[in-house]
C-alpha cells in the first residue's frame, strides 16, 4: 500500500487511467470487429465506408500512446488488404 500522500494520488490517478485505457481498448477492437463483420458480409461498398470510420479510431487511439503505432498500421493493412480481395 502506498505511505505517502503523493504515492495514494498516483495509486488514485492510475485507477482512472486504467479504465479509460480499457475503454478506449475496447472501442478500437469494435472498430476492428465492424470492419471484419462488413468484409464477412460481402459488401465490399459498405466494407469500404465502416473501414473509412475505423481508420480514424484506430489513428486516433496509437496517437493517444494506447497501442503502438506500428500495431496500428498493421491492423490497417490487414483490413485494407481484406477489403482489396473481395470479390
Amino acid at each position: 500500500m502506498a505511505n505517502s500522500a503523493q504515492a495514494r494520488k498516483r495509486a488514485r490517478q492510475a485507477v482512472k487511467q486504467n479504465i479509460h485505457n480499457t475503454s478506449l481498448r475496447s472501442e478500437l477492437r469494435t472498430a476492428i470487429k465492424k470492419v471484419a463483420k462488413a468484409i464477412e458480409a460481402g459488401d465490399k461498398a459498405a466494407a469500404k465506408a465502416v473501414f473509412q470510420e475505423s481508420t480514424s479510431v484506430v489513428d486516433s487511439i496509437a496517437d493517444k500512446k494506447i497501442i503502438h503505432k506500428n500495431k496500428a498500421a498493421r491492423h490497417k493493412s490487414r483490413l485494407s488488404a481484406a477489403i482489396k480481395a473481395m470479390a
